[in-house]
């Protein structure tokens, strides 16, 4: 499988200045082919190639106006039209139902507040034996290495983001040699609010809740901001000190999801989750609560990693009532209230919490197997059988037998 690693850059002036140069002609290139096509479509005439918009950028090379596309390496200027190609592929795509709907290809702008470019092989890119990202028409630029990279990467994307921050990301082709040992546990994972995750064994972690905690900082940054008279430097200032508190939180939200999917995937061989329906949550009022917990980016990495580790991931149907069926029994009682965090089944007269009962619906709807503990929180009173109530018969002379009622003691 292919994986992307993302290192951190730290360009010099000069390198910052050519960084900037190749940002904006590859934007440049992006708009004049969408463009062209865009005006195709207007006037009713076939869709435009990807041979014909290659052929029109080696023209527009040659003319005074388009002339300095000539400063920056080539090979990025043809992967502009290669994101062109993918973008509009998407949209296509999403309108024939073979992938998610998305928006038609759009023009890009200089604030954007991401810039990439990227190099292929065929751009002679190299890491340098100093450790530098040698690239074409920029230099060797300096690279924060924070790990190995597992095989030699096919290309280089260099990004920089709306904090100001420059960052090389590579694609590696990964083979079945980090395949984990096998193991036994098999867990089903219920995603909440109050608890980030809780597990079918009983455990729950509770929710970091990164941008609640920042929201202090982040009003006071966004203030500032807005007392700075527009188009000056010091709004400029402000605007990237805002971009960097949420940098911040999102960087560490992203490590927190890290760490607990992959302890996750080590202890467990299997892992099943609930498909959520985020986009309809963040239309409601825990909107913010929703987005900070990013429940989509970590099941994410859940599925990823398990693949590439060599375990099982199982995502159930958003409309399975997990919450409604007695994880003993499996009886359906109906819908509860978001209020009721304890419930007593009816039929078998066990006292659950209702996330770690969840959790098990999770796994048993996935075919796993659930362990006992931390499904039943404490044994329920047990009914009694009908020709045990009232007044108690005489048990007979022979040794009794004692019929067994309800679940089971744990």
């Amino acid at each position: 499988m292919q994986l992307r690693y993302s290192f951190r850059l730290y360009p010099t002036a000069g390198q910052r200045a050519a960084l900037a140069r190749a940002f904006g002609c590859a934007r440049v290139v992006f708009n004049d082919a969408l463009r062209v096509r865009e005006e195709a479509r207007r006037a009713g005439l076939a869709f435009v190639t990807s041979a014909e918009l290659s052929r029109n950028l080696t023209a527009s090379k040659k003319t005074p106006e388009r002339a300095w596309l000539g400063e920056v390496s080539a090979v990025i200027l043809q992967q502009s039209l290669r994101d062109l190609d993918t973008a509009y592929r998407n949209f296509f795509d999403g309108l024939k139902g073979k992938r998610p709907r998305t928006g038609a290809p759009r023009f890009k702008s200089k604030r954007d507040s991401r810039q990439s470019v990227r190099f292929t092989a065929n751009a002679a890119w190299r890491i340098t034996p100093g450790g530098k990202l040698r690239l074409p028409k920029v230099g060797d630029v300096p690279v924060r290495w924070s790990r190995t990279l597992p095989s030699t990467p096919s290309t280089v994307t260099v990004v920089k983001d709306a904090a100001g921050r420059y960052f090389a990301s590579f694609v590696v082709e990964t083979d079945a040699s980090e395949v984990l040992p096998q193991t036994t546990p098999e867990i089903g994972i219920d995603l909440g609010l109050r608890h980030f995750a809780v597990l079918s064994d009983g455990r729950k972690v509770d929710s970091p809740r990164f941008l609640r905690r920042a929201e202090k900082r982040l009003k006071k940054a966004q203030r500032e901001l807005s007392r700075k008279e527009k188009g000056s430097s010091n709004r400029n200032k402000a605007r990237i000190r805002v971009a960097r508190a949420h940098a911040r939180v999102a960087d560490a939200r992203r490590e927190f999801h890290h760490q607990l999917s992959t302890k996750l995937i080590r202890e467990n061989q299997a892992i099943a989750v609930e498909d959520l329906a985020v986009k309809g949550l963040a239309r409601t009022h825990l909107a913010k609560s929703v987005h900070d917990a990013g429940w989509s980016a970590f099941v994410t990495m859940l599925e990823y990693k398990t693949a590439r580790y060599g375990r099982a991931f199982h995502r159930i149907g958003r409309f399975e009532p997990t919450s409604q069926v007695c994880s003993h029994c499996g009886v359906k009682d109906g819908p509860k209230p978001l209020n009721v965090r304890m419930w007593t089944c009816g039929a078998c007269g066990a006292v659950l919490d209702r996330d770690i009962n969840a959790a098990a619906n999770v796994a048993k709807a996935a075919g796993l197997a659930v362990p006992a503990c931390g499904v039943q929180v404490r044994p329920g009173p047990v009914p009694a059988q009908r020709s045990e109530t009232g007044t108690h018969q005489e048990l007979p002379t022979a040794s009794p037998r004692r019929e067994q009622i309800g679940i089971p003691g744990l």
